[in-house]
């Protein structure tokens, strides 16, 4: 017969799990020679580089670089609403969220997610997301997409504008279900 471990062993390991993921993320955002710096916009028939360094701008401030607002005017949307979009607040335990993602359920979210932000060769989509989301949630316990975007292990981040939103719905809405799954 198995023993079940004590609520202590649990609570133990999860304190020795949760600094080891902010040792790892402090370790990985200070030593990392690599972190996006471009996101390349891909929304309808339009294809943009913009700089992370302009989009945490208008997170932060609100405002828009000019060609941000170009690139935004072309494609008939608001500086206000990707605003909106990069700091859509999504709270959520980094130890757990760790956990999850390395499961089967959590494939089955960040391999569709994959398809809408990648790296240039659409190459390790799962783990680079998968880096990107627990790094963004360390330090203050939630997500926001502009975390993730700063947080990405490659120097350029590509994004389909077009399926941007209904997908970061569907991370919101696994992550609201996320302490209903068993592992």
């Amino acid at each position: 017969m198995m023993r079940q471990p004590s609520k202590n062993f649990l609570k133990n390991y999860r304190v020795i799990l949760s600094f080891m993921l902010a040792i790892m993320g402090i370790a990985s955002t200070k030593l990392s020679c690599q972190a996006a710096e471009t996101v390349v916009l891909k929304y309808s028939i339009l294809r943009e580089s913009v700089s992370v360094e302009e989009l945490s701008r208008l997170a932060d401030t609100g405002e828009a670089s000019r060609s941000l607002k170009s690139y935004l005017k072309l494609a008939n949307k608001e500086p206000e609403e990707l605003r909106a979009l990069l700091n859509n607040n999504v709270d959520v335990d980094p130890v757990f969220l760790s956990q999850v993602l390395n499961s089967f359920a959590g494939s089955m979210v960040l391999d569709p997610v994959g398809e809408v932000i990648h790296t240039p060769s659409k190459r390790a989509n799962r783990e680079s997301l998968r880096g990107a989301l627990v790094t963004s949630a360390l330090s203050d316990k939630n997500i926001r997409l502009i975390e993730i975007l700063e947080n990405y292990p490659t120097e350029e981040i590509h994004v389909d504008g077009d399926r941007l939103a209904e997908i970061y719905q569907n991370i919101e809405g696994f992550l609201s279900n996320v302490p209903r799954l068993p592992f």
